[in-house]
């Protein structure tokens, strides 16, 4: 009797140990569920730092906005542990157009200035506030959202994400910088094809 129950735990304790982590390993290839471990005999303490977010971005941009990300891709460690972040340095006039994340849920913490953020709700509900330091914000998985500048100085802040790969469609790009038709784009927005032709030259898209 003894010795069964002393294997069942013996199986419990080693299974939780193989389910401690999975660092991503970034030269394997990637399946739906993200990559695949690296040999834990290759594992370092490494793998679970990142300093990347330490330095701001450059706003020298159409919209005056860097996203520097700790993704799965840029930070293996967080393969598999539902979660990622970023920091998001805006410019004075600085924006992050309306965008969605589809995989993620997204938490925003300001460190520097104001940020005027917000969501639109499945319903068509509108929810904005400018937010200063200290202060955060959350917006739910998939709804499109945008960042802005709220003042008269640079703001940062740094954002945490609900998955490793939270994933990006800006809302501005999907329309007008692709090679969707000129036709279907004024066909689906009710805007005349001069205002449609004007954005695609500006976002870099054709058709």
């Amino acid at each position: 009797m003894f010795l069964p129950i002393l294997c069942f735990f013996s199986l419990i304790i080693s299974s939780s140990h193989a389910a401690d982590f999975c660092v991503g390993d970034l030269a394997a290839p990637q399946g739906p569920a993200g990559f695949s471990c690296k040999k834990a005999e290759k594992v370092t303490v490494n793998d679970f730092v990142f300093s990347g977010l330490g330095k701001a971005g450059n706003t020298s941009n159409i919209i005056k906005a860097a996203v520097t990300p700790a993704f799965v891709a840029q930070f293996p460690g967080l393969n598999g542990l539902g979660l990622s972040m970023a920091r998001l340095d805006l410019d004075v006039g600085g924006v992050v157009p309306m965008h969605t994340h589809p995989a993620a849920s997204e938490v925003l913490l300001v460190t520097q200035g104001m940020i005027c953020a917000g969501f639109i709700s499945s319903a068509n509900g509108v929810y904005f506030k400018t937010i200063g330091k200290g202060e955060i914000m959350i917006f739910p998985r998939g709804l499109l959202h945008f960042q802005l500048n709220g003042g008269g100085v640079p703001a940062t802040a740094f954002v945490s994400f609900s998955d490793p790969q939270p994933g990006l469609q800006i809302l501005d790009y999907a329309l007008f910088g692709n090679n969707l038709p000129t036709e279907l784009v004024t066909g689906t927005t009710f805007l005349d094809a001069a205002q449609v032709k004007k954005l695609k030259a500006v976002l870099g898209g054709t058709g």
